[in-house]
């Protein structure tokens, strides 16, 4: 609190992609926020509370002054929109802004049957990265980061808490999943210690 201006309340579970690319642009961007921690694996999106924000029980929600958003998508326009963040995130230009790449995200968190599906059907999509997106220009959609670098990136992040690094024959995506860590600096490693946490204990055990 601050000046008598609540920070927005951003209820989190870091084991989600879109939870992490939420906690990114918000730290990154230095916008002020309280993190209501949701665990999902303890089912504590099944609490009265949660549901009464969110009825289909998924992360993250974002409540600003009793404004309540529950897609994920939505709730990073909004943040770039209501902070005026730097046009690259999602351009006001209606041409570049449909060229944004919004990846499906799930809002769920790691769960090794559905990533070995995943991962199954994931050749198409890295082949699509690399010769539509990545084939002129650093970025997906150009030369800066966008929120579809930020959702791209905690997607193919995902498969590393069972220490699968999807892009490791992957070459121009491994320089593009650099250069999106290099812009984001501390912030994407802070949102992402969960997984790397998760990494080193997978390993320990083997």
């Amino acid at each position: 609190m601050a000046g008598g201006v609540k920070y927005p309340e951003v209820y989190l579970d870091m084991l989600s992609q879109p939870c992490r690319a939420l906690h990114i642009l918000l730290s990154f961007n230095k916008v002020p926020f309280t993190i209501r921690t949701v665990a999902l694996r303890k089912g504590e999106q099944k609490t009265p509370e949660f549901t009464s924000l969110n009825p289909m029980q998924k992360v993250p929600v974002l409540v600003d002054n009793g404004f309540v958003l529950t897609e994920s998508v939505a709730i990073l326009k909004y943040l770039v929109t209501k902070y005026s963040l730097p046009e690259h995130w999602y351009p006001s230009q209606p041409e570049r802004r449909a060229k944004v790449l919004i990846p499906r995200m799930t809002g769920s968190a790691v769960d090794g049957l559905r990533v070995e599906r995943a991962l199954a059907e994931l050749k198409d999509t890295l082949d699509m990265l690399e010769s539509m997106f990545l084939k002129r220009q650093p970025f997906l959609c150009g030369d800066d980061i966008t929120l579809a670098d930020l959702l791209a990136v905690c997607e193919l992040m995902q498969p590393l808490g069972g220490d699968r690094d999807v892009l490791s024959d992957r070459p121009k995506l491994q320089r593009w999943r650099s250069r999106v860590q290099s812009a984001l600096g501390e912030s994407f490693d802070d949102a992402h210690s969960v997984l790397y946490k998760l990494r080193d204990n997978f390993k320990s055990k083997l």
